[in-house]
């Protein structure tokens, strides 16, 4: 059994990695703002010389995460690269291929409506009829109160049309202003158990960070640190590199909120998920 080592501050495995992977929502971001620490921490790996890589589920498109760092104080300039679930559907639905392409151009928007930009200068309409629709999109819940059950009428409805479910990411929680809440993909996994098609793309499958390291050089040996032990430790165990789970994060919950770790709660949340990190933090300071 691989051991499990509470850290608490990024500093002390900063010598160990030359490519740091980090998540955004519950790992940099509370879901409204860079966490403090972040600021400090991601500033002093840079200065170490470090390749610093965001892989984000979020549905939201790099541009808007990039504006979320300027105004925390972090210039772009540190980061090798930033990807995100939401910036390749973007591109997916642009240059459609095999499901994409036949997904049709007329979406029923569910939950929150206020971000379209998946869909931004592209040939897509929303509409407010789900009978004309040709298929659902998701990008976030309405509230941070949403529970999928009220959601279910609705997919009941467009199952019985046949109409394929679109969003981005893999996470069944998130962070919206702050606090933990439910996520496009538990919507959609309902979804599927109704017999709906979903289409999603995200961690932990191992193209989205393949992706975002192609075109750095030699990375070195690289770290990938996550809040979600289904994505992010997932990934990092099937690409065979080192991971540290942010106990602070999706399973915070379980995990607890103490500055010291849970590592035997670390190892048996890992183990329902067949994974194990390298490291456990509960949350990214330096």
């Amino acid at each position: 059994m691989k051991m499990i080592k509470p850290i608490v501050n990024i500093s002390k495995i900063a010598d160990d990695y030359d490519t740091f992977v980090f998540g955004f929502n519950g790992v940099l971001s509370d879901g409204k703002n860079i966490l403090p620490e972040v600021v400090g921490c991601l500033n002093k790996l840079a200065a170490m010389g470090k390749k610093i890589v965001v892989v984000s589920n979020s549905h939201r498109r790099v541009i808007d995460i990039v504006k979320d760092f300027r105004k925390a104080g972090v210039p772009v300039e540190v980061f090798s690269n930033i990807v995100s679930a939401g910036e390749i559907l973007h591109y997916k639905l642009k240059n459609p291929q095999n499901e994409y392409k036949a997904i049709g151009n007329c979406y029923y928007h569910i939950g929150s409506k206020t971000d379209k930009g998946v869909f931004s200068g592209l040939d897509f309409e929303p509409t407010n009829q789900i009978e004309k629709a040709h298929f659902l999109y998701m990008s976030e819940v309405s509230s941070g109160e949403d529970l999928v059950d009220q959601y279910r009428p609705l997919l009941e409805q467009a199952v019985s049309f046949g109409l394929p479910f679109l969003c981005a990411g893999n996470d069944t929680s998130c962070f919206m202003n702050g606090k933990l809440c439910l996520a496009p993909a538990a919507v959609a996994e309902a979804y599927a158990i109704l017999g709906g098609r979903i289409i999603t793309f995200g961690k932990p499958d191992v193209r989205i960070v393949r992706y975002a390291l192609e075109g750095l050089g030699d990375t070195g040996k690289v770290v990938i640190i996550g809040d979600n032990v289904a994505t992010d430790i997932k990934v990092a165990t099937l690409l065979n590199v080192d991971s540290v789970l942010v106990s602070k994060g999706r399973h915070v919950n379980f995990l607890g909120e103490g500055y010291i770790p849970d590592v035997a709660k670390t190892r048996e949340l890992s183990n329902s998920y067949d994974v194990s990190p390298n490291c456990v933090i509960s949350s990214i300071r330096w």
